[in-house]
């Protein structure tokens, strides 16, 4: 067994770092753009004015970043080489994403926009496996040059984590001799609504509420007559790009449809392996940063004349955590470097519980590392001074999105019982 990183991996973290220090950096230093990672963070990044929105300055910001990084031959490392990028596997990913995020709150990767200067692209697989010739072109290159985003329309204001009873119904209707399809319903967090060009939402074609047959994805233009964003929800972290929308007499043809007719929810779990174990490591990685930022202060406060380290109600919580992160880390990467040495199909049957434990207990230990840090650091770690409470609110919600703790332990226990994966019988 070898557990070191390997050598050509380091290489390019050292690229990474060089690039981030070279143009990414100065960046941030120019036209007081610190104001959008300081204790002004939140409010310069909010346009209050227009429903709690990403605020325009803000968003030009990120694309700048992308731009140079795109340039320079990072920002697509991920993606197929045919498209522009690197082919990047998931254990490279998952060593980035993990120290990108020890690095801090910084420009050069952003979660709460998802955003970093090497870009995670669940759609170029999706579209890659699942679309035709014509949407690859359109959407895959169309995305990469800025043309075309996609938003993915399948949360419910009444249907959450079961989308099997989702209620947006799809039905066949031939408009001016053109066959398609006629739909109507509701969609609820359906983020980046307010730049994408279209929604790849599913709605019931056919078959009973609860079975998973039946449901077929649209590619959705937006605007499009009869989809109307009906609020945005502000959220514990703000600014907010998750709206309420309704669907009323929406019309698509039949070319609009992505993947294959009543079998969309296969598609909408096609990505969600690869998202989560990317996700875990930049929850870890915040993790062992409110860990180190935790211990540094420690040794340098010293009150009533000696180190806050000194006392062993500071050093036992951090023991604990750092413990957890450096068992966590090896599961992650263990994870993922399987997860690039087997077929694609290949996760979901043998080694998803895995991945779900990654994930749920990553973004579990950074709310927990976050929180300590807080403590450790008094009232300015309860500050906007301090990034721990940026760090808590938006790292809190990824124990609800893209599979909801609870479901992700009900996966670990259906591969732990025999209910799936390798222990099933029969």
């Amino acid at each position: 067994m070898d557990f070191s990183i390997p050598q050509d991996l380091e290489d390019y973290y050292a690229e990474l770092v060089s690039f981030i220090e070279a143009e990414i950096e100065p960046l941030v230093a120019r036209d007081d753009n610190i104001r959008f990672f300081d204790h002004r963070r939140e409010n310069a990044r909010t346009d209050w004015e227009r429903g709690g929105l990403p605020n325009h300055e803000w968003e030009d910001l990120l694309r700048q970043a992308r731009k140079l990084a795109d340039e320079a031959g990072h920002w697509r490392f991920s993606a197929p080489k045919k498209y522009g990028g690197k082919d990047g596997s998931n254990l490279w990913m998952a060593v980035i994403r993990d120290r990108f995020a020890q690095r801090g709150l910084g420009l050069h990767n952003d979660l709460q926009n998802e955003h970093s200067i090497v870009g995670n692209f669940p759609f170029v697989a999706m579209f890659e496996i699942f679309g035709t010739e014509e949407q690859k072109q359109e959407f895959i290159l169309g995305g990469f040059e800025g043309s075309r985003r996609v938003a993915f329309g399948l949360t419910e204001p009444h249907h959450g984590s079961d989308a099997t009873h989702m209620e947006t119904r799809g039905v066949r209707e031939t408009r001016e001799g053109v066959d398609g399809w006629r739909i109507d319903g509701e969609k609820m967090w359906i983020t980046g609504m307010h730049v994408a060009t279209h929604c790849a939402l599913f709605a019931r074609t056919d078959g009973e509420d609860g079975s998973a047959r039946g449901i077929t994805c649209f590619l959705v233009p937006n605007p499009t007559e009869g989809l109307e964003i009906e609020e945005w929800l502000w959220t514990f972290n703000m600014p907010t790009d998750h709206p309420r929308l309704s669907l009323k007499n929406v019309w698509v043809p039949d070319s609009a449809i992505l993947g294959h007719e009543g079998r969309g929810l296969a598609l909408a779990q096609s990505f969600v392996h690869q998202n989560r174990i990317r996700q875990a490591a930049s929850s870890l990685g915040a993790a062992q940063y409110c860990v180190e930022e935790s211990v540094k202060y420690a040794r340098e406060r010293k009150p009533f004349g000696e180190e806050l380290a000194r006392n062993q109600a500071i050093q036992f919580p951090l023991v604990e955590l750092a413990t957890q992160c450096e068992m966590l880390r090896l599961l992650i990467y263990k994870t993922a470097w399987e997860m690039d040495n087997m077929p694609h199909e290949e996760i979901e049957r043998t080694i998803s519980d895995k991945v779900s434990m990654c994930n749920y207990w990553a973004n579990r230990l950074v709310c927990e590392a976050a929180d300590r840090a807080m403590q450790v650091h008094g009232g300015i770690g309860y500050s906007r001074h301090k990034p721990f409470e940026h760090i808590y609110r938006h790292h809190r919600r990824y124990r609800i999105t893209e599979g909801a703790e609870e479901i992700q332990m009900r996966k670990v226990a259906a591969y732990l019982f025999g209910y799936l994966g390798p222990r099933r019988k029969g």
